[in-house]
């Protein structure tokens, strides 16, 4: 047993494990990086589809008013027409 700790502590001060220790604390720091940056991106897409949500339901709201208004304007045409003829019939008399 006082071999395989000393093997342990032969390996473990050995330039191998500093790079392997060093490659599993730069792994780790690579994994925390990831992770925020998912969470940031997922607070973005987040705030994006609001945007969107709010976007599409002012275009709803304005396709609406321009269907009404598109209607009101066909409305006009036809009374300003008939006022039109009324004023050809009396023109004509």
């Amino acid at each position: 047993m006082a071999s395989t700790a000393e093997g342990r502590l032969a390996f473990e001060g050995s330039s191998e494990f500093q790079s392997l220790e060093e490659k599993v604390y730069r792994a780790i720091e690579l994994l925390k990086e990831a992770r925020s940056q998912k969470a940031a991106s997922e607070l973005e897409l987040a705030t994006v589809r609001e945007m969107f949500e709010a976007q599409s339901a002012e275009t709803e709201a304005i396709r609406r008013q321009l269907e009404q208004l598109q209607q009101e304007r066909s409305e006009v045409r036809v009374r300003v027409e008939k006022l039109l003829g009324d004023v050809d019939a009396i023109l004509e008399e």
